[in-house]
């Protein structure tokens, strides 16, 4: 059997963040996921899961999210039950959500999270300097020079400042 849900949508309220009677953390939110379509006027839609996440990802998902957070969700569908105060019963359907993960910067427009995207609980990662892989800029760094058949250092990183190269269309393979 198969139960795997992924999600990622934004937040339609703060999360709410409870306490058992044995004091381990809970925390609800809705995440508002748009439909991969548009509706006969044009319009896109959007479906509201109901999604739960328990112990410390519960208390990270609590502090650094908000109303208009990106979030991804990694999880399971889970039905339960009670009986409502009229008497009926009621049916709730929501996520098990296994991790969380914080979907963009906590200081951008959309809401909170973390800056380095991590899951929650995980350690901060140390900052990496170049964002394609380049490294520490203080480092030396050398290539193969084809034509001295010998070593030479590479002052300048293309990818340094905006990290945009100046590429010919007649140099691309497509």
């Amino acid at each position: 059997m198969m139960n795997r849900v992924v999600l990622v949508g934004r937040l339609t309220k703060d999360p709410d963040l409870r306490y058992t009677p044995n004091g381990v953390p809970v925390a609800t939110f809705t995440l508002a996921v748009n439909r991969p379509f548009s509706s006969q006027a044009g319009e896109r839609e959007a479906d509201f899961i109901n999604c739960v996440v328990w112990r410390k990802p519960a208390e990270n998902v609590a502090n650094f999210l908000k109303k208009g957070s990106l979030a991804g969700v990694d999880g399971r569908i889970q039905t339960r039950n009670y009986e409502g105060q009229d008497g009926k019963r009621v049916y709730v359907t929501e996520v098990q959500a296994e991790s969380v993960q914080f979907l963009e910067p906590k200081n951008s427009s959309g809401g909170g999270g973390r800056s380095d995207n991590d899951h929650f609980g995980a350690p901060p990662r140390e900052p990496q300097g170049n964002p394609y892989g380049g490294g520490n800029q203080n480092q030396r760094q050398y290539q193969n020079n084809n034509n001295n058949k010998g070593f030479t250092k590479v002052d300048d990183d293309p990818f340094a400042g905006n990290g945009q190269i100046d590429i010919s269309d007649d140099d691309l393979p497509f």
